[in-house]
């Protein structure tokens, strides 16, 4: 099987001029065809999330005719737009919504189910959908829309405006991609307005942003992320807050938008493997957007000097949001209107600054979370999750069933690049069962096609074993196909790969056809849309797992494991001699040198690193 929502790299999509000008004249052709008598474009099928979507339409239409002048266009723009200012504004408070702070203001919003009483919990973020729709039909309204047209949508946009700041509590859902949206609608709306308002608006919206996003930021592998439906960062909504960001900076020239874009794009960019996959989110952990995210990569991933566009999108709604029969869906158009007036060239060469919580190299990457553990490793085209046991996850060694990877003081890494390797040594002190305190130093090195992993620790006795992984997935040309089987992984001990006995919901065997979002969708509190995907996985307590046995004969008074990830061809006989410096490692590749759990002078830990 296939992930469903992680296809072709987003920086592969063609975005010359000519090819934005030809989904256009794609969209116009199928708008014009679908407009109902009273201006209707709205997809046919369209139940939920569709308050905003004939009014998004309507922004394409206006855009097209800024860059073509097709003559079809006024007519269709001025019918359309009356039918959305006729039959999808609101101004009676929808019942059973929550998040009413002024009951009956008679303020407009707009409607996630047009239902009255239906699903009313999506109407916040429906009328900032409906803001950003209105605002970019404003943008381009010169010589297209009449005056009291223009006029009468000015002044729905700065209704929908004061419903999700005055009548409304802001930011209900504490989705930071919402929130961010609303900053944005209220920094495009103020130029449609008087000076003085304008002004005031403006302010608003940096002030909305500061005290309510900015200063609720959520921390994590040491980096201060909007808050995202509960947790810090989100595989589909992360790189769309993105966006908002940059669409924040191009319109207000406010610096503290580009600072915050460039510390998630870096965040980004540091847990993203080189084949665009990556996992984890408090919303959809493995689901990624697709056109929602192109203004957000290309923007930041260019002021930072990152290849962001190798996030893999899904590429059904590579250019615009689109229902299963393949017709367009105005939801979200905003973002295609924005990524098309923006010119900023995708960066495609990686960074090659050294990330405290990257190992990142040709072909091959890890990803660290906060506590320096392996979130992710790839080589060869493979991917690995962190494997469970005992309701511990991680990479690590495991003793008497216990995980050796959870710090219990300071994590110190080092990072060495020569003779064409990159090298990052951890150090972690941890605790075991028996509350000793032992020092696990991890020393990863990769020559951008094969990753070697040595991990030494102070003696363990009973059957320790390396926990190198869960094997979950693979490249598959512009698909990630699920497996179960290791590609390529070799180790200096006895390596094995198991699966979990029991069966139900709390245990992961990856042969099944079983995706980590659906399986963690399984365990969380509330079904998939509502619940928390990575706080469900938590509780997962066992799981498919590649496990390496110590290798033999390691300098006395250590415990050793080495393994090699993305080379089977070749034989694997590493060599570990105790030196002064420390633990002597000789493979086919490379040489190093582990310094003393100590370290120098300052506790840091010293590593030294030769190509052989």
């Amino acid at each position: 099987m296939h992930l469903p929502h992680q296809r072709g790299a987003l920086h592969d999509l063609p975005a010359a001029p000519a090819d934005y000008d030809a989904v256009l004249t794609a969209v116009v052709g199928e708008a014009l065809t679908r407009l109902t008598r009273d201006g209707n474009l709205e997809h046919p099928a369209a139940t939920d999330d569709i308050g905003d979507t004939s009014l998004g339409v309507t922004s394409l239409l206006a855009l097209a005719w800024q860059r073509g002048k097709d003559p079809r266009l006024p007519e269709a723009v001025a019918r359309s737009l009356a039918f959305h200012l006729r039959e999808r504004v609101y101004t009676e408070d929808n019942p059973g919504y929550p998040n009413l702070r002024i009951r009956n203001s008679g303020l407009p919003y707009a409607r996630y189910v047009l239902e009255s009483g239906a699903h009313p919990i999506g109407d916040w973020p429906s009328t900032v959908w409906a803001l950003l729709q209105a605002v970019n039909v404003l943008d381009a309204a010169e010589g297209l829309v009449a005056d009291e047209q223009r006029a009468e949508l000015v002044e729905l946009a700065r209704g929908y405006w004061r419903w999700l700041t005055e009548a409304t509590f802001f930011n209900p859902q504490e989705a930071g991609n919402q929130a961010i949206g609303c900053v944005v609608g209220g920094l495009m709306l103020a130029p449609h307005l008087p000076s003085e308002e304008g002004q005031s608006v403006r302010s608003r919206a940096i002030s909305l942003y500061v005290d309510k996003i900015r200063a609720h930021r959520v921390s994590d592998r040491g980096v201060a992320l909007p808050p995202e439906h509960g947790g810090a960062y989100d595989n589909n909504y992360g790189p769309i807050s993105l966006s908002f960001l940059a669409q924040a900076h191009r319109i207000s020239g406010e610096e503290i938008f580009a600072e915050d874009g460039e510390t998630l794009a870096r965040y980004i960019d540091a847990r993203l493997t080189n084949g665009g996959y990556d996992n984890g989110g408090p919303r959809y952990s493995e689901q990624h957007s697709a056109f929602e995210s192109v203004l957000g990569l290309r923007y930041f991933g260019h002021r930072i000097g990152a290849d962001l566009g190798r996030y893999r999108g899904d590429s059904r709604w590579a250019r615009h949001a689109a229902k299963p029969d393949g017709g367009i869906d105005g939801h979200f158009a905003w973002m295609l209107v924005w990524q098309i007036q923006d010119t900023t060239p995708w960066h495609r060469t990686p960074s090659t600054a050294p990330l405290r919580h990257q190992l990142r190299a040709g072909t091959v990457s890890v990803a660290f979370d906060s506590k320096m553990t392996p979130s992710l490793v790839e080589a060869a085209g493979m991917y690995y999750l962190p494997a469970a046991v005992n309701r511990q996850h991680g990479f690590g060694p495991v003793v008497d069933g216990f995980l050796l990877c959870r710090p219990m003081g300071e994590v110190r890494v080092r990072d060495v690049r020569t003779d064409g390797l990159a090298a990052k040594l951890v150090t972690k002190p941890v605790v075991g069962r028996d509350h000793v305190l032992r020092h696990v130093r991890s020393l990863y090195v990769t020559d951008g096609t094969t990753l070697w992993v040595t991990v030494a620790v102070e003696q363990l006795d009973g059957t320790p074993y390396l926990l190198v992984g869960l094997p979950y997935a693979t490249d598959d040309g512009d698909r990630v196909r699920r497996t179960a089987e290791p590609g390529g992984v070799a180790a200096a001990g006895p390596l094995r790969l198991t699966h979990p006995g029991p069966e139900g919901v709390d245990h992961f065997d990856a042969r099944s056809e079983v995706t980590q979002e659906q399986a963690a969708f399984a365990l969380a509190a509330d079904p998939r849309g509502y619940g928390n995907p990575d706080e469900g996985w938590r509780y997962l307590v066992s799981s498919t797992a590649l496990e390496a046995d110590p290798v033999p004969g390691a300098p006395e008074g250590l415990t050793v494991f080495a393994v090699r990830y993305g080379d089977g061809g070749r034989g694997f006989e590493p060599v570990f001699e105790a030196s002064p410096e420390g633990l002597l490692v000789r493979t086919e590749a490379f040489t190093a040198v582990i310094g003393e759990a100590v370290g120098d002078a300052h506790g840091e830990p010293e590593l030294t690193v030769s190509g052989c």
